[in-house]
């Protein structure tokens, strides 16, 4: 079929700039395709590449010809792109299993082709990324090279189509780390520009598939080997290889003198759909700057080796200062001034009526089609095992790699097993305070933000690191002691969140700019945090490197009101703002209309709360228990070139390196408001924690036990001094609480040195209680009847305590001791390994390296187990004694 002949209007100045759906995962939907073609348009956009991944007839299976209910879809959605003024562009990838010189390939090539065109479609796209270079026998017979093969064929497709308007191709040499050796003498390139038509336009990524920085200089070098500006297929906001991360920052790291060098920009954003409103508004106002007014300096501070984080706050500095700077030209780009423009408009977008149903479930895949390539020049840097995977693994159109923190190479070759395709088009309707962090310029010229920088601390327990996606918190029991009220709701009224719940006409619920600026600002770019992101990790980090200002040292006193202690508690009440205004974040994002928005960021602002929280609540801890006696992390720590982003940054400044497992939760399916505040317990505490532990206890024995509250009438504190009294009288700097709206919801009570603690019950503690339960202690429990049954048994727990001598072989690698107890009615999963990790912070911080729980019964050994503690054979003197532990 041949197309009407536009090569005589094509224009030679016309840029293209529009949006590339090209990432792994699910695909948008029609409707969302359709509101994405009106923005275009609204914007001064005008294409759009249709490149998902997961339309399997677009790739694995590219000679299949679309069904009726498809094509249905396609010629709805060419034609809404239409109506827009939007050029639809329909890219076809056969690269994988081709066999260039067959005539039979080239029939059925043009077949698929003249069918999408008959659907309205007039601008093509051929992709060759990914693939082996490699050719077959009859292949290497009728051409010379792998790159003129590839010509070849586009020019005769191109041709065939009558030169549309519109003709991209992708070389499998996208980025010029691929280029073999480099780019001016890349033999592939030069082949592409010396014999592909002119016609055709050649899309490129920069100097890596995810690029910091694309300089001038860099696209005229590659515009005089392709004879041609080339298209940057941008993947600066693309997420699909990390499930932890979403960009929402701003357009930046193209200088504006680009827009003379290229000829055009497509953005591949991020899966959600909803979430890249920044992406691409600001890509729209970086493609409208006057050229007269470019910004010089853009990319040279891009490229100066500054630090990062100081060069984060150079530009916060600045940018606020130019919202207010009336001398700045109208349309000259700056990030941060971009973004707030784009923080005005996308703002009623929150306010959109949308619904959603069904369990939230992330749009990424686990796993990718891997692609072996290798290739010459690579930089040398200490990466890990996956280094090499991952830099031959990704393509254009995403970084699809799994989404595992750190894998090791056996584990990494398995999760990158061939994915499973299926069809898509049926509509789914360190500053200089912060010294352990160092320069991200050292490393960044060299590595992409799916590669991994490891230290030989953190290589020994990579084989524990596992997707979260893999984590079922759906089988996890919360509670080692559950709670079961009669008549009870499964979950608490006004935790879900439900759509006729909405309170956005109240002020106090409101979403504003400046949330939204914060949740920028968490979620911002591959290569760098937003400025109040980087606030969070330098004011985290200098808390924790000062904490000695507040610890206990009697040959060196400090002044409680000394400049420096001052300053450390102004610090952590500066941190504790930070933390209550991400709660704040939290809380309107659940009452806003658009349900489809809600459903894509939940998970990453509820992840982001909890991490934000839990180190909140150690430097609670830190300040009550006069700060950390021992060293925290040990090597460097490169902020950004990890996977997980600023939560993972967050997270690894804690004083635990190989309790990774306890990170890794499922967010919830279904939204929910509810907050847990997990905090050092206080002496105000122990009524709370007394009482739910006399709950729980009762609520475990059920019915057989139906008189026992009324028999603990006369001892109500009983429960508790057996199980945590002690903890909570010897040792309280190690006790924890989980409190929701309403009251103490859960507690951890612990002791560093398990058998110091051990010595001062029987020296101390035992005889308070003798004084306490005389008549207990006096009688003969089990003969006695005038004690009642269900007491006979807490009497015998009472007067065996810490009677047995812990077991050297435990305490030699589990010194201390800790016991957990948590409400049923706690629906959210993570708060169990949250108020765990809180514990085994605050131990690690004291120098101990694991943990163990005394006599487990059967109610908690799977509540232990999937803590992380495994059950600790041959340890035990006495044969009924079930001891846990885990290490840290």
């Amino acid at each position: 079929m041949q197309l009407e002949d536009t090569s005589d209007s094509k224009k030679e100045d016309s840029f293209i700039c529009g949006v590339v759906e090209g990432f792994y995962g699910r695909p948008w939907t029609l409707d969302q395709r359709k509101d994405l073609f009106v923005k275009l348009q609204e914007w001064g956009m005008n294409s759009y590449l249709y490149a998902p991944k997961d339309d399997y007839k677009h790739r694995a299976y590219w000679r299949e010809l679309y069904s009726v209910e498809e094509a249905e879809h396609l010629t709805t959605l060419i034609s809404a792109s239409k109506e827009c003024n939007i050029t639809f562009i329909y890219a076809l990838s056969p690269g994988l299993d081709i066999t260039y010189s067959s005539p039979k390939e080239m029939v059925i090539l043009k077949r698929k082709l003249d069918q999408v065109a008959q659907f309205g479609c007039t601008a093509f796209a051929l992709l060759f990324d990914d693939i082996e270079a490699e050719m077959t026998e009859s292949d290497k017979e009728a051409f010379q090279s792998f790159a003129q093969a590839q010509v070849s064929v586009t020019n005769e497709i191109y041709e065939y189509l009558n030169q549309p308007k519109e003709f991209l191709f992708c070389p499998t040499q996208y980025c010029a780390s691929r280029a073999v050796p480099d780019v001016p003498n890349s033999e592939y390139l030069n082949t592409v520009g010396s014999k592909l038509a002119p016609g055709i336009d050649v899309m490129w990524t920069g100097p890596k598939v995810i690029s910091r920085l694309i300089t001038p200089a860099s696209i005229d070098e590659l515009a005089e080997v392709l004879r041609r500006k080339p298209v940057i297929w941008d993947n600066l906001h693309a997420n699909d290889y990390d499930q932890k991360r979403l960009f929402l920052g701003p357009y930046s790291g193209r200088p504006s003198t680009l827009l003379t060098k290229l000829k055009g920009v497509l953005t591949n954003p991020n899966c959600e759909y909803g979430a890249n409103f920044i992406a691409i508004h600001t890509v729209a106002q970086w493609s409208k700057c006057s050229i007269e007014n470019l910004d010089e300096n853009q990319g040279n501070d891009a490229v100066s080796a500054v630090s990062a984080d100081i060069k984060l706050e150079q530009e916060s500095r600045s940018g606020r200062s130019d919202d207010e700077d009336p001398s700045l030209p109208m349309l000259l780009y700056h990030p941060r001034l971009a973004l707030k423009k784009s923080l005005q408009l996308w703002l009623p977008e929150f306010k959109r009526t949308k619904s959603m149903w069904g369990p939230i479930s992330k749009p990424h895949v686990n796993n990718v089609p891997p692609v072996t390539f290798s290739s010459s020049g690579q930089s040398a840097v200490a990466c890990s095992s996956t280094s090499s995977l991952e830099e031959g693994g990704t393509s254009p159109g995403s970084a699809p790699m799994p989404t595992a923190d750190h894998s090791s190479s056996e584990d990494t070759n398995e999760l990158a097993s061939d994915a499973t395709l299926t069809p898509c088009l049926v509509d789914g309707t360190e500053s200089a305070e912060s010294a352990s962090m160092v320069s991200l310029d050292r490393v960044a010229e060299c590595l992409e933000p799916m590669e991994t920088v490891e230290s030989a601390s953190s290589a020994s327990s990579q084989a524990k690191n596992l997707d979260v996606e893999d984590v079922d918190d759906n089988d996890i029991k919360e509670s080692p002691l559950k709670e079961e009220m009669p008549g009870a709701p499964d979950h608490e009224e006004g935790d879900i969140v439900m759509e006729s719940e909405r309170k956005e006409e109240e002020e106090d619920y409101q979403l504003g700019v400046d949330d939204l600026c914060l949740l920028c600002d968490l979620f911002y770019l591959p290569f760098e945090h937003g400025p109040q992101g980087m606030q969070l990790l330098q004011e985290f980090n200098w808390l924790k490197l000062n904490a000695h200002l507040v610890a206990s040292n009697p040959s060196k006193p400090t002044a409680a009101g000394s400049p420096e202690v001052k300053e450390w508690h102004h610090r952590a009440e500066k941190f504790d703002a930070m933390s209550r205004a991400l709660n704040r974040l939290f809380t309107r994002l659940t009452y806003i209309n658009n349900r489809e928005l809600l459903y894509e960021l939940y998970p990453y602002v509820w992840d982001m709360r909890g991490v934000v929280a839990l180190l909140n609540s150690y430097v609670k801890w830190l300040a009550f228990n006069q700060g950390s006696k021992q060293g925290f992390l040990t090597g460097e720590q490169e902020p950004w070139v990890f996977r997980g982003g600023l939560a993972a940054d967050l997270q690894r400044l804690l004083p635990l390196e190989s309790v990774n497992d306890l990170f890794l939760y499922k967010s919830p399916e279904t939204p929910t408001r509810q907050v847990y505040t997990i905090r050092p317990y206080l002496a105000s505490d122990e009524r709370s924690v007394y009482e739910l532990s006399r709950r729980l206890y009762i609520a475990r024995l059920g019915a057989a036990y139906c008189d026992m509250e009324k028999t603990l009438h006369s001892y109500p504190n009983l429960l508790g001094d057996i199980n945590f009294g002690a903890f909570l009288t010897l040792s309280p700097e190690f006790c924890f609480v989980v409190e929701d709206d309403h009251s103490v919801v859960g507690f951890v009570a612990a002791a560093a040195n398990a058998k110091e603690l051990q010595r001062q019950v029987r020296v101390a503690w035992i005889p308070e209680m003798q004084t306490k339960y005389t008549e207990l202690f006096q009688s003969n429990s089990s003969e006695d009847a005038n004690i009642p049954g269900p007491l006979k048994d807490l009497t015998a727990k009472l007067r065996k305590l810490h009677t047995e001598d812990l077991p050297d072989a435990l305490l030699t690698y589990h010194p201390s001791q800790l016991k957990m107890w948590l409400s049923d009615t706690v629906i959210d999963h993570s708060v169990s390994k949250r108020l765990l990790t809180c514990a085994v912070a605050a131990l690690r911080a004291h120098g101990s390296s694991g943990c163990h729980v005394y006599d487990v019964d059967v109610f908690s050994m799977e509540f232990y187990s999937r803590l992380g503690f495994v059950e600790l054979k041959n340890v035990a003197h006495v044969e009924d004694v079930m001891y846990f532990g885990r290490i840290f």
